[in-house]
């Protein structure tokens, strides 16, 4: 009775296998065509990481620089930095995997946080703020920034601090602060910080679907072998050949006359 069902279910699964191996080649033949394209983009922009000659990340000529953008990366980003082959590889200094976007994308950000801007302030600027209320007459500063608190503004330009701020960290209505948040985080660095996040995205979706790919594959392998397995087992039940011993039931029913 059982003989049928397994070999259709055999069938089926051997059928099933060949659906999988085909949308594994398929997936694994477009997560190539990304990755080439990747790669030429890449190729074609040419920014490249810079290693010293024992094979050390460098930052402007400093392992120490480069470990502080490690340290950015990895603490306060918690990103998981691949070393070696297929990320961080002095051998391929070319950005073009996650690990690598995302360390220039580091770069970038670290000098940011780490930079002072040049304010210029103009006496139209200082007289604005005052009849605004932001300045006492006296031009006693009263902006957020606690190091210019109770400084005496006057035209000139102003060193202002980063100092570890993002976009947000910034006091826009601030007479130093506003215009420091525009030069440090100027549209060049967000297009960058944006183009690199791009690229790290890009990457790690095609690793992901090429893990579909490995895990479609593997599935067609698992679904083959158990349908060849009913089919063989279906098979050996028919072909099996009849017991070569004669059943005591049998025997005992032969007459005593019968023996010879």
């Amino acid at each position: 009775m059982l003989r049928k069902p397994l070999g259709l279910l055999g069938v089926f699964l051997i059928v099933v296998s060949m659906g999988y191996f085909v949308g594994a080649g398929v997936a694994y033949s477009k997560t190539q065509d990304g990755y080439g394209s990747l790669e030429a983009f890449s190729a074609a922009q040419d920014v490249r990481l810079n290693y010293n000659e024992d094979g050390q990340l460098i930052d402007r000529g400093s392992t120490e620089g480069a470990q502080a953008i490690l340290e950015l990366l990895e603490k306060d980003w918690n990103f998981p930095v691949v070393m070696g082959k297929g990320g961080l590889d002095p051998k391929d200094p070319v950005v073009n995997n996650s690990s690598e976007y995302m360390y220039q994308m580091a770069t970038i950000v670290h000098h940011t946080l780490t930079g002072t801007q040049m304010v210029n302030l103009s006496a139209d600027q200082i007289a604005a703020a005052k009849e605004s209320g932001a300045l006492d007459p006296d031009g006693t500063y009263n902006g957020v920034v606690e190091a210019y608190q109770g400084t005496v503004l006057e035209p000139g330009v102003y060193e202002v601090p980063v100092n570890g701020r993002y976009w947000t960290g910034f006091e826009r209505t601030d007479l130093l602060d506003g215009p420091a948040r525009e030069g440090a985080w100027s549209g060049t660095a967000h297009a960058l910080v944006a183009e690199l996040g791009v690229g790290a995205a890009t990457h790690s979706a095609l690793m992901l679907a090429l893990g579909i790919a490995g895990l479609l594959a593997g599935l067609g392998v698992v679904t083959l072998a158990m349908g060849v397995a009913f089919l063989w087992h279906t098979r050996k039940q028919m072909y099996d050949k009849a017991p070569d011993r004669i059943p005591e039931a049998m025997l005992q029913d032969r007459p005593e006359a019968a023996k010879v």
